[in-house]
């Protein structure tokens, strides 16, 4: 499988982990490729990515932030925002995506599923601890 993975929203505690984690498992277990997009939503429509390996990712798990960059937005921002995201999926041969992000990057990611078909799964992060259905993010007990 070939998989994208974003960091969308605000700045967290433990990005940098989760997406080594992300990596790792991907790559060792599956032996799935990972391509990370830079600065969320934006990175997708505008194809800004990076490989994503094991190797690349040596030495992150400690650094705070996340070395793809994040900023807040969507696809629905833009009258062919979904557009491009879809076409990045297609043309990129992704066959799924990963949204490691708060309430507004879980709910863009819910849309593009449930109107949209695309395969997208959620990573719940935030200083906040207010997703729906999780007991506790990751970010939040190092921000407290």
């Amino acid at each position: 499988m070939r998989v994208g993975v974003l960091t969308g929203g605000g700045d967290c505690p433990g990005l940098n982990a989760v997406l080594r984690a992300i990596v790792r498992k991907a790559e060792r277990h599956y032996g799935d490729e990972v391509v990370g997009f830079r600065d969320a939503w934006d990175g997708v429509m505008e194809r800004r990515m990076v490989p994503l390996t094991v190797e690349t990712m040596r030495g992150l798990l400690p650094r705070g932030g996340t070395v793809l960059g994040t900023r807040r937005g969507s696809p629905f921002d833009s009258a062919n925002g979904v557009a491009l995201t879809q076409a990045t999926m297609s043309d990129m041969g992704l066959d799924g995506l990963i949204v490691i992000g708060g309430n507004g990057s879980l709910s863009v990611a819910c849309k593009l599923h449930h109107e949209h078909g695309m395969n997208v799964i959620g990573v719940p992060k935030t200083i906040d601890n207010d997703i729906e259905g999780t007991d506790v993010t990751f970010g939040f007990n190092t921000a407290v």
